[in-house]
């Protein structure tokens, strides 16, 4: 058997070609290397489960078909073991020439990393591990590459990201990372099945990217030869829905926004948007207790658990602040939008102003490069400047705010939530203004969207919406330092030519 783990070119380069002659061999004996379907009727998982009780030595009379990945074999003359491994976990298989008779010489032929197909009986080993006793085994694929560092899995952190689907067939703790998505994604969509609300799908090609102030991604269409753009948020199509008469709706999905990579941002992310008809930013507070309860224990078990050393408690009552009070608790310095020195209270609290930014967005500044990273606790933080906040309905009794605000949890944003604005005439101002800010160099102000204004003319309902980052939630349940690990294949700059 080839051993694995090359430790250089060269030795990768013998490695392969070794593994290239167990195929020709493999040819050679009438052995398929690459078969058509296995029919398995049980996991790793579901074995154990059921047979770990039996004592050492002793047989089940219960026949498996099992399928998966050989990360270890041993070979001891005419009795072998291999650790099989599937979706679910880990598996013996105990072969020996007595069951297998003319297959035993398959054994030989295997490396680490073949997928192969077996049944027998489970038994507990005499060294009490249990175990499938191979009557019958069979290659399903034949792996031409080796496993990385045998079987323990990825160590340099850079391979662990660019070659993911290595870090998922060796690791099985990273394996869990697909779990909690998959277990907080259905969680997600029953907390809002049960509030009566419908999953829909809106365009990610957009001919006018909106919904978000963020830059887009540009691509063309050669039949209509027309710019597209990926979207960075379903928001205005969601909202047509309320226009149409559509009362509760959301999407999960993807969206795309052309700016950094760092522990908590990736150009590619995914979002939730939900949207109730005759609700407001009060209604969405709520909403987003519920889902991030329900995600929690679903996920973690419990409303109370560890994130980076730090305990979150989503059972205690959350804290509604302003952004402006967030801001001058965290500088010390009262910060308010008709104070005429907020530049310079920015400039003494360390953070850098551009000359082009209105009061608003001094003020919101401030909060996000001083407070917004501290906000451990779940955290409304709430009446967001209306220059920052060109979609969210103006404050029903505070001048110059709109009824907009940030969940916060663990540090991080999750997700804003707005009473929405159904004003047709405002919007088309405040689309305005963000025309004027894209003049003055702003890439991220929100282009106009004549036709959502007419969407509005025809008349919305009152309605909350809401937006929750399932990503960054997914970092906090999973209790991960960086989004590029709860992103399945995260963006990477181009691999070297060569390697």
């Amino acid at each position: 058997m080839s051993e694995v783990g090359a430790d250089s070119k060269g030795r990768l380069a013998e490695v392969l070609r070794a593994r290239r002659e167990s195929l020709k061999r493999l040819r050679d004996k009438g052995i398929e290397p690459f078969a058509l379907r296995f029919d398995k009727d049980a996991d790793a998982a579901d074995l154990h489960a059921k047979f770990d009780h039996l004592g050492a030595g002793e047989e089940s009379g219960h026949r498996a078909a099992v399928a998966g990945r050989v990360i270890l074999l041993r070979q001891h003359g005419k009795v072998s073991f291999i650790s099989l491994r599937d979706a679910t976990g880990d598996l013996q298989l105990f072969l020996t020439d007595e069951s297998l008779k003319d297959g035993y010489e398959l054994v030989d032929l295997l490396d680490l990393g073949d997928i192969v197909g077996a049944e027998g009986e489970v038994v507990k080993t005499k060294r009490g591990e249990l175990s499938v006793r191979v009557e019958r085994l069979t290659l399903l694929t034949k792996a031409l590459r080796p496993l990385p560092e045998k079987w323990h899995g990825l160590r340099d952190p850079e391979l662990r990201f660019r070659q993911r689907y290595l870090e998922f067939a060796t690791n099985l703790e990273s394996r869990k990372l697909i779990m909690v998505r998959g277990t907080l994604l259905h969680a997600l969509r029953q907390v809002l099945a049960e509030r009566g609300f419908l999953e829909v799908e809106t365009p990610v090609l957009q001919a006018r990217h909106g919904g978000a102030l963020a830059r887009p991604f540009v691509t063309h269409h050669e039949a209509l030869d027309l710019d597209l753009y990926l979207r960075v948020a379903p928001e205005l199509y969601l909202k047509r829905l309320l226009v149409a008469g559509m009362e509760r709706v959301f999407e999960i999905g993807r969206n795309f926004r052309n700016e950094g990579i760092d522990h908590d941002h990736n150009p590619e992310f995914t979002m939730l948007e939900a949207y109730q008809a005759y609700g407001d930013y009060e209604a969405m507070m709520d909403l987003d207790e519920a889902l991030a309860k329900g995600a929690a224990t679903a996920v973690r078990g419990s409303l109370v658990f560890d994130y980076q050393g730090q305990t979150v408690d989503l059972s205690r009552p959350w804290r509604r602040v302003t952004v402006l009070e967030a801001g001058s608790e965290a500088i010390g310095e009262e910060v308010t939008l008709d104070r005429p020195d907020l530049a310079s209270v920015a400039e003494r609290a360390g953070v850098g102003v551009d000359p082009a930014w209105g009061p608003g967005k001094v003020a919101v500044e401030i909060f996000e490069k001083r407070a917004a990273d501290q906000i451990w606790q779940p955290t409304f933080v709430k009446d967001f400047p209306q220059e920052v906040s060109p979609l969210a309905r103006p404050h029903r009794s505070t001048p110059g705010v709109t009824e907009h605000f940030d969940l916060y949890i663990g540090g991080m944003e999750i997700g804003p939530a707005y009473s929405e604005l159904t004003d047709p005439d405002d919007q088309r101002a405040r689309f305005a203004s963000q025309q004027e800010a894209r003049r003055r160099g702003d890439q991220e102000a929100h282009p106009p969207d004549e036709d959502f204004i007419r969407a509005l003319e025809h008349g919305m309902p009152p309605a909350g919406g809401l937006g929750f980052g399932v990503d960054r939630f997914a970092m906090i349940l999973a209790d991960v330092p960086s989004i590029r690990e709860v992103i399945l294949f995260p963006h990477l700059r181009p691999e070297p030519a060569g390697d």
